[in-house]
């Protein structure tokens, strides 16, 4: 249940179209939904301004389509992450709605129109096209999440001018998310260069010393930028998450 609904239900009770049992009956689905393989935290938009977001990966298509299910019942926007190009297939025959993002493996399910609603633009950075996949992830993620977002792909270090020559873009953004594998350079340059919050994410792209982003990981973590926040390797999803919680401040849905 989301903060609309129970803002509904709440003036049903008080204008008299349900009495308090019914109400009742009704918050008593609010904190989770048991099922056979999962419980479902349907609490989570009230607590969060944003329902469980289903990890795809390691999940079965039934599964999948029996958790989305009980979210669209509650009203809820449902966005499932890390979807092979056969599950993804599979559910948008189910959902045939669905928007399919195959470079960031997600599908995203609406049940109510996306309005965005954050202080500004997050703008999503790839230092290499083999990066788009994990920077499809976030921005995705934070489009979902209401905001405005711009992407600016291929622009690493190893020919920066091409960085250079987006600078009004750069510095539009409220934040931003720049992905990055090889040495992982990127997000210090960008994070020298802009006042805004700079969430690095390190990718698995790279060579044999490069360590699967064990590398990309702890260069990030040891940048000289002071703006810069690191999430975990190839983490898309999280760093459209945080960028959202950043960019939408005190403007809860």
């Amino acid at each position: 249940m989301n903060i609309e609904l129970l803002r509904k239900l709440l003036e049903r009770v008080k204008d008299g179209s349900i009495d308090i049992n019914q109400a009742i009956e009704e918050l008593k689905r609010l904190p989770f939904e048991e099922l056979e393989f999962a419980t479902i935290d349907t609490h989570r938009s009230l607590r969060q301004g944003f329902p469980e977001v289903i990890f795809g990966e390691g999940k079965t298509p039934a599964q999948i389509k029996r958790i989305a299910r009980s979210l669209l019942e509650r009203k809820e926007n449902v966005l499932i992450t890390r979807l092979t190009p056969e599950k993804a297939r599979t559910l948008k025959r189910a959902f045939p709605g669905a928007e399919h993002n195959p470079a960031g493996r997600t599908l995203f399910i609406k049940s109510h129109p996306v309005r965005p609603a954050g202080r500004g633009t997050i703008l999503v950075i790839s230092a290499g096209t083999s990066d788009m996949a994990v920077a499809e992830e976030a921005a995705v993620t934070a489009e979902c999440m209401c905001n405005r977002v711009e992407r600016l792909y291929d622009v690493g270090v190893a020919g920066i001018h091409r960085l250079f020559n987006k600078k009004d873009v750069i510095f539009s953004a409220n934040v931003l998310i720049v992905v990055a594998g090889m040495e992982g350079a990127l997000p210090s340059v960008v994070g020298g260069l802009v006042a805004r919050p700079v969430i690095a994410v390190p990718t698995s792209v790279g060579y044999g010393a490069n360590l699967g982003g064990l590398t990309t990981l702890l260069a990030m973590l040891n940048s000289c930028s002071a703006g810069v926040a690191v999430v975990n390797i190839d983490n898309g999803f999280g760093a459209g998450y945080v960028a959202s919680l950043i960019n939408r401040g005190d403007n809860l849905p």
